[in-house]
């Protein structure tokens, strides 16, 4: 998990009018100067550009939400009115997401920078629906040490998430695909629109489509994180240390929904493709 007491400055902003998503950047939010973690004394942890910052955790629960199997969405029987065959026979393709997506009513207050010291131009957009953002991908590989996320191949690595297994074991970067969410703040709540941790989340990049759910939490003037094995399901380099891509990632999040037990990737992708159905259908 990202650190949640973080000294870093917000800046507050009129609620945005729709427009073309993303849309022209604000002045940048004043650099972070420090980050703090709780229980320590006051010292500088040096921030990297290619990671959003340092974590601990993990968070306590929240109150428990409906899992993915109750979620909004309608099963797809795959045929029309008149037994004509619909999209929902083939999976939901990159195009169909990002074009549903393509304008943006912002929810957030504010906007987020990709990285430490990058302009902060990044907003939150929402639907009835869903939340989604475009940003990087930075690599998390927190969570259960592993051959490929431990504190040898990650000087930031740390052994631990925002939100737990079933078993309440961190969860394992290197096997869930999961992303990371902003820390509440005045910019944005993710808890306001009911995203939360095991919400379904769709993830694009070039062509590709995959499903995660929300796993960890980062500090809350940054965004545009997902797990090691989020960044090798997209074909992004994966490696901690020097993984990841600059730019062209759009991440969905579904609200109130939730899979349970949240390391469950089987039902994520089951869920996930049937709200992506029907959340390009407009249902």
């Amino acid at each position: 998990m990202r650190v949640q007491s973080l000294t870093l400055v917000a800046a507050s902003a009129a609620l945005l009018a729709p427009s073309t998503f993303p849309d022209a950047p604000p002045a940048p939010l004043p650099d972070p100067a420090r980050i703090l973690l709780s229980g320590t004394p006051d010292r500088a942890v040096p921030l990297r550009a290619d990671r959003s910052g340092v974590r601990v955790g993990p968070l306590p629960h929240g109150p428990a939400a409906r899992p993915a199997s109750s979620s909004r969405a309608r099963p797809d029987t795959g045929t029309g009115a008149r037994g004509e065959r619909t999209g929902g026979d083939r999976p939901v393709r990159a195009a169909e997401l990002l074009a549903r997506v393509r304008d943006c009513d912002p929810v957030s207050r504010g906007r987020y920078r990709s990285d430490a010291g990058a302009p902060a131009d990044i907003p939150v957009c929402g639907t009835r629906d869903a939340v989604y953002w475009k940003a990087d991908l930075d690599v998390d590989c927190d969570g259960r040490p592993g051959d490929r996320c431990n504190g040898r191949t990650d000087p930031h690595f740390t052994p631990a998430t925002a939100y737990t297994e079933s078993d309440g074991r961190p969860l394992d970067a290197e096997r869930l695909p999961y992303v990371v969410v902003p820390g509440p703040s005045d910019t944005w709540d993710p808890g306001e629109d009911d995203v939360r941790g095991g919400s379904l989340a769709a993830l694009v990049h070039g062509d590709r489509v995959r499903y995660a759910v929300v796993g960890d939490v980062g500090p809350t003037d940054l965004i545009g994180e997902a797990s090691y094995a989020a960044a090798r399901s997209l074909g992004i380099p994966a490696d901690p240390a020097g993984g990841g891509v600059a730019s062209d990632v759009t991440y969905i999040v579904f609200k109130d929904t939730e899979v349970r037990p949240i390391e469950d990737t089987a039902a994520a992708g089951k869920a996930g493709e049937r709200l992506a159905r029907k959340f390009v259908d407009g249902g």
